[in-house]
């Protein structure tokens, strides 16, 4: 099973460690940096899926959907620092530092650095911030925080792009968006907010574009790409369930079969041959 080490006091840094695949979904307020020291990270963003293994480093934009899995391999289970950056910081940090010109937008995306002995002296002096036993002193987190982010520069300096990415969600075209992005199993509170609007202004946009509901589109796409990743690409329902917005195994099989009429290892199983989506 999957565990957090988490002191109360140390906010900013855990380490997550399991031996079994598991995963979850990130939209975070504050761009986020995880450190891979075992196993495999896979990153799916709408456009690419990014793998990481141990020694690499990648940097999470903030707002931006991604499903994060994480594998044991080899025999040994996956573990990571998760190291949140605090925008007020990040902001305060920029505001001392002119960001290098991006040659282009921020949403580009996450940025994957190799092992590096600056990011592993970086990681091993946070680990001791597990152990604390008061609250980390703003003066000393924002010397941290100043920190990373030179590491991150000297390393790549189009790490600015990410970093220094300050601007707040505006109204976005809601049918690219969605479409764009359905497969992140996300609250529609979550979508509403990235799409620029409020949850009450979403709904009625969402129903005059889709003429659905939203839980009831997202659960129809999500099952669609399914339907397509099993019976197109061979892969097996428990290797995408996740990929595709369902929580559990349980839950996507319940679904697929209410939907399709039968159940997804029917275009998998031994024996069985593939069945064309209905409709």
């Amino acid at each position: 099973m999957p565990t957090k080490q988490l002191n109360r006091y140390a906010e900013m840094v855990v380490v997550c460690s399991g031996d079994q695949r598991y995963g979850g979904e990130i939209a975070a307020e504050d761009a986020v940096l995880v450190g891979v020291l075992a196993g495999e990270l896979r990153v799916v963003q709408a456009e690419r899926t990014l793998r990481c293994g141990p020694g690499d480093t990648v940097l999470l934009p903030r707002r931006q959907p991604a499903t994060l899995l994480k594998y044991p391999k080899d025999g040994v289970a996956y573990q990571a620092v998760v190291m949140k950056l605090p925008t007020a910081l990040v902001r305060a940090y920029y505001a001392e530092n002119t960001p290098v010109p991006a040659g282009r937008p921020a949403a580009s995306g996450m940025r994957l650095f190799a092992k590096s002995p600056l990011l592993q002296s970086l990681f091993a002096s946070l680990l001791p911030y597990l152990a604390l036993e008061h609250r980390l002193p703003e003066k000393l987190l924002a010397v941290k925080i100043t920190e990373v982010i030179e590491i991150l520069r000297s390393l790549d300096p189009g790490s600015d792009a990410v970093l220094a990415d300050f601007t707040a969600p505006g109204k976005l075209n809601l049918v690219e968006f969605m479409e764009a992005n359905y497969m992140f199993n996300l609250p529609l509170t979550k979508f509403s907010y990235l799409t620029g609007r409020s949850l009450t202004t979403f709904k009625r946009d969402f129903k005059k574009a889709f003429q659905l509901s939203p839980q009831r589109w997202l659960t129809q796409k999500r099952l669609a790409l399914a339907h397509y990743q099993l019976l197109e690409k061979r892969r097996k329902p428990v290797e995408l369930y996740l990929e595709v917005g369902f929580e559990n195994l349980a839950h996507f099989s319940y679904a697929f079969k209410k939907h399709f009429g039968y159940s997804p290892t029917a275009l998998t199983g031994p024996g069985q041959g593939p069945r064309p989506a209905p409709g």
